[in-house]
């Protein structure tokens, strides 16, 4: 298989923690690709332009991150990250949802601060953005206890967006109003999978 993928992607880097969680990391290899480079051909393949982009062994050409993940789960025989259980696999939805929901702003609110000119940038649509996720933030902190239990999809993306919001929004500092969360955080970050695919550049 091959992984198309920017190091700085916290859905590339989901991608990458499900891959070792799940024993795979040795069967992908991964190919850089700057989706914001006018020369790149990852539109022909991904007509959404964006990274992650899987090719399977087979040829067929697997995008967002959530498909991804979903696929290489499904290619394991361990403890499944999408559990078979309804009302377990319910919740690592849910916490994958919103874990995503505030990665989606984070990012919009970098491009915003970081990638348009000054004399572009909308303030209010920055605001708004990190308004999302600040309310992720009390969501998740209010129904730790959701993360506890097992490793699952929920707990792995909710730990890729934290470890984003301390990557590229470090000034939000949200540790020091969720400190049970930032707990768990820590520990998480521990696991070899997250150590390996923390984001550079």
């Amino acid at each position: 298989m091959e992984l198309r993928y920017s190091p700085t992607s916290p859905y590339v880097r989901k991608v990458c923690v499900v891959a070792s969680e799940t024993g795979l990391s040795g069967s992908i290899e991964r190919v850089p690709t700057d989706p914001w480079d006018a020369r790149t051909d990852l539109g022909v393949q991904n007509p959404l332009g964006k990274v992650p982009t899987l090719i399977t062994d087979s040829g067929e050409v697997l995008f967002d991150s959530r498909v991804i993940c979903e696929f290489l789960d499904g290619l394991h025989t361990g403890s499944k990250l999408f559990p078979n259980e309804p009302e377990t696999r319910l919740v690592a939805l849910r916490c994958q949802a919103v874990a995503d929901g505030m990665l989606d702003a984070a990012v919009l609110a970098f491009i915003e601060g970081h990638r348009r000119p000054e004399s572009a940038r909308w303030q209010t649509w920055s605001e708004r953005q990190r308004q999302v996720i600040h309310r992720g933030l009390n969501w998740l902190a209010s129904r730790q206890d959701l993360l506890q239990e097992r490793i699952t999809i929920g707990s792995v993306a909710v730990g890729c967006a934290l470890g984003y919001l301390d990557f590229r929004l470090a000034d939000l500092n949200w540790q020091k109003q969720h400190t049970e969360l930032a707990r768990w955080y820590l520990e998480f970050s521990k696991r070899e999978s997250m150590r390996e695919s923390v984001p550079v550049g």
